[in-house]
C-alpha cells in the first residue's frame, strides 16, 4: 500500500523516467542481440520519445516541484519539454534511413539520443544552479559522442573533438559563474537568488552572471561563443547536425530564459544589456557570414546563429509578452529546421550525399515537390509573409518595441532583410539555373517530416491560436 504514494510522488518525473528506462533497455537489448539489432533498436527509440511525450501529457496539471525545489514542472516546462521531444523524435526519424544507407547502424546511436534528450528535459525543469549544471552535462556528453559517431570520417571525429574541448571550457566557465553567484547570494535556488538580488547586485555577482551567460551562449551558438558551430555542423553526420540545430537549442533557450527571468528579476537592467549585445551580434553575424557559404550545412550553421539572435530579442524585452515571442519563435524554428534538413538528407547522388548548394541547380524541374517545400521553408526562414517564419519574427520584434528596445528591433529587421539574400539565392538556384543530375528518390520518412513541417509553415497563419494560447500560458507561469 505504501508504494502507491511514492509512485504518485514521482509523477512529475514521468517523462524523464520513461527516457532513462528506455535508454537503458535499448542498450541492454543492443548488447544482448548485437549489431544486427541496431536498426530495430534505433526505431524503437523513436517510440520511446513518443511515449515520453504521452507521459508528459499525463503529468498532473499545475506547478509541481521535487527534490527540495531543484526540479520544477510548470506550464513553461511542459511546453518546452514537448517541443524538445518533437525536435528529438524528428531528428531521429531523419536518421533511420541515413544510418542504413551509410552503413552506420549502431544500437548506441538511438540510446545516445534518448540520454541527450533526458538531459534536455532535466535542464528545462532545473530550478537551482546544481540541477542546471547536471542537466547541462547530461545533455552535452551524449552530444559530444554522436558528433563523432562516424569514426571512419576524419571530419566527424574532428567535429566531436572540437565540440568536446570547447564545450568543456564553456561548462567550466558556467560552473565558475554559478560558484560566484552562490558566493555572493548564499543560495543556489533561483527563488533565493531573486530574493538576494531584489535591491541590486554587487560587482562580483555581475561577474558571476556574465560567466553563467557564457555557458548559455555556447549551448545556443550565440555570438561571441559560436566558433564551434560551423565546423561541427559540417563535420557531424547530417542527421546529427539536424538534431544539434533543433532540440538542444530549445533546451538552451529554455534555461536561459528561466534563469534570467526567475533568478534575476531585481537586476533586469544589467542582464538586459548583455542579452541585447549578444542578440545584435548574433543577428548581424548570421546575416553576413552566411552569404559566402557554398556548403549548405555551414550555411545552416550561420543561419541558426542568426535565428538564436532573433529569439533573444524576445528575451531581451524581459516581459511575459517577450517570453511568449521566444516560445512561438522556437516552435516555428524547430519545424523549419527539421524540414530543411529532410531536404539536405535527400541530396543523394550515386549513393552518396552531396552538400554543395550548387547541387540544387534546377531542382524545380527534376524534383518539383521537393523544390516547392524547400522554397517554402527558405521563405519562412527569411521571414516572408504569410509564412510562419514571418509571425515568429513579428512577435519577438513587437515585444521588443513594447519594451522600448527600438534600436534592437530595427537592427533585427535590417539583419532579416540582409539574411533573406542567401535564402532567396538558393531559391533562384533551384528555379532558374540549368538542371544538374537529379537526386535519388526521397525516402518515405524524409517525405513525412518535410511534408509536416512544410504544411505547418504554410498553414500557421490560418490557425495560430493553439500555439499562441499555449505559449501565452507557458510564459505567464514564469512571472
Amino acid at each position: 500500500m505504501n508504494a502507491f504514494p511514492a509512485l504518485h510522488d514521482l509523477m512529475p518525473l514521468l517523462p524523464e523516467l520513461v527516457l532513462a528506462c528506455g535508454a537503458m533497455l535499448m542498450l541492454m537489448i543492443g548488447v544482448m542481440i548485437g549489431e544486427r539489432s541496431s536498426a530495430m533498436v534505433n526505431g524503437w527509440c523513436v517510440i520511446v520519445l513518443l511515449v515520453g511525450g504521452a507521459a508528459l501529457v499525463w503529468v498532473p496539471p499545475g506547478p509541481q516541484s521535487m527534490f527540495d525545489g531543484s526540479f520544477l514542472v510548470d506550464d513553461y516546462a511542459r511546453f518546452l519539454k514537448m517541443l524538445t521531444l518533437v525536435g528529438s523524435a524528428g531528428a531521429l526519424l531523419l536518421s533511420l534511413d541515413y544510418l542504413t544507407l551509410e552503413k552506420q547502424q549502431k544500437f548506441e546511436y538511438g540510446a545516445l539520443f534518448l540520454l541527450a534528450t533526458l538531459g534536455m528535459l532535466m535542464l528545462i525543469s532545473a530550478s537551482d544552479l546544481i540541477a542546471l549544471y547536471l542537466g547541462l552535462e547530461l545533455m552535452s556528453l551524449p552530444l559530444y559522442v554522436i558528433a563523432a559517431s562516424n569514426r571512419e570520417n576524419a571530419k566527424s571525429t574532428e567535429a566531436g573533438l572540437k565540440y568536446f574541448v570547447l564545450g568543456a571550457l564553456s561548462s567550466g566557465m558556467l560552473l565558475y559563474g554559478a560558484s560566484l553567484i552562490y558566493g555572493f547570494t548564499g543560495t543556489i535556488n533561483f527563488a533565493g537568488i531573486a530574493k538576494a538580488t531584489q535591491n541590486g547586485a554587487s560587482v562580483g555577482l555581475i561577474f558571476g552572471l556574465v560567466f553563467l551567460f557564457v555557458g548559455f551562449c555556447f549551448k545556443i551558438s550565440a555570438v561571441p561563443f559560436h566558433m564551434w558551430t560551423p565546423d561541427v555542423y559540417e563535420g557531424a553526420p547530417t542527421p546529427v547536425t539536424a538534431f544539434f540545430a533543433a532540440a538542444p537549442k530549445v533546451a538552451g533557450i529554455a534555461i536561459f530564459a528561466r534563469a534570467t527571468v526567475v533568478a534575476f528579476p531585481g537586476i533586469t537592467h544589467e542582464w538586459q544589456q548583455i542579452v541585447v549585445f549578444v542578440s545584435i551580434a548574433s543577428m548581424v553575424l548570421g546575416a553576413f557570414a552566411a552569404i559566402g557559404q557554398r556548403n549548405i550545412k555551414r550555411l545552416m550553421a550561420y543561419s541558426s546563429i542568426g535565428h538564436m539572435g532573433y529569439a533573444l530579442v524576445g528575451l531581451a524585452a524581459g516581459t511575459p509578452e517577450g517570453v511568449q515571442g521566444v516560445l512561438v519563435y522556437m516552435s516555428i524554428y524547430v519545424a523549419m529546421t527539421l524540414g530543411t534538413f529532410a531536404v539536405i538528407l535527400s541530396m543523394r547522388r550515386d549513393g552518396r550525399l552531396v552538400e554543395n548548394i550548387g547541387d540544387l541547380a534546377g531542382l524545380a524541374r527534376t524534383h518539383p515537390a521537393m523544390a516547392f517545400f524547400l522554397g517554402v521553408l527558405l521563405f519562412s526562414l527569411a521571414g516572408i509573409p504569410p509564412l510562419a517564419g514571418f509571425f515568429a519574427k513579428f512577435y519577438v520584434f513587437l515585444a521588443a518595441i513594447k519594451a522600448g528596445l527600438f534600436t534592437l528591433a530595427v537592427i533585427g529587421v535590417l539583419s532579416s532583410v540582409i539574411g533573406a539574400y542567401y535564402y532567396l539565392a538558393i531559391v533562384k538556384i533551384m528555379y532558374f539555373d540549368e538542371p544538374v543530375q537529379g537526386f535519388q528518390r526521397m525516402p518515405m520518412l524524409l517525405r513525412l517530416v518535410l511534408g509536416v513541417s512544410g504544411l505547418a509553415n504554410i498553414l500557421f497563419f490560418a490557425y495560430p491560436a493553439p500555439l499562441l494560447g499555449a505559449a501565452t500560458v507557458a510564459a505567464k507561469s514564469l512571472f
